[in-house]
């Protein structure tokens, strides 16, 4: 169990589609231990586990207290009217600007134990659902910006002190 470094923008990790797991081993166990130990810090809404340079389809949530992870999360549902709100991303450190997401998403995976797990919410966990299954998908929230957001957000990021 461990607080794993964040990949930043830049690391080819971040733009791979993520593989299925398929047997849930230890590997697996620990990767979600490591997951949940790496969301629990305060700001921390979502850890997807290409953030922490391991190319298999998983995610860590820490929504208002309520922390847990999902194994092959899969974006169901997403309903309502889209609209841009402000995200940031722990790979793109101290960037914000708003993204196009739904109010509501619902996302259907496993657990540890091979049951299916279901998500589903509104607000910040619907937009936390789509920004980590987008990471699973090779995507960062960068993508979802208009094309004049993306050219400001790229300036950003080549005249951070991190890139």
């Amino acid at each position: 169990m461990a607080v794993r470094p964040i990949r930043v923008f830049g690391d080819p990790v971040l733009k791979s589609v993520c593989a299925p797991i398929g047997d849930i081993d230890e590997g697996v166990r620990a990767l979600v231990r490591d997951l949940v130990d790496t969301v629990e810090l305060p700001g921390r809404a979502g850890v997807a586990a290409n953030q922490i340079g391991v190319g298999l389809r998983a995610f860590s949530y820490n929504i208002d207290g309520d922390i847990g992870y999902v194994l092959n999360p899969v974006l169901v549902e997403v309903s309502g009217e889209p609209e841009a709100i402000g995200e940031g991303c722990l790979s793109v450190p101290g960037l914000w600007h708003d993204a196009v997401r739904y109010p509501y998403a619902k996302v259907v995976g496993l657990d540890l134990d091979g049951n299916e797990l279901v998500l589903e919410g509104e607000g910040l966990l619907a937009q936390a659902l789509q920004h980590e299954t987008d990471h699973l998908d090779g995507k960062l929230y960068l993508d979802r910006l208009t094309p004049e957001g993306r050219r400001v957000a790229m300036r950003e990021i080549r005249e951070s002190d991190w890139f």
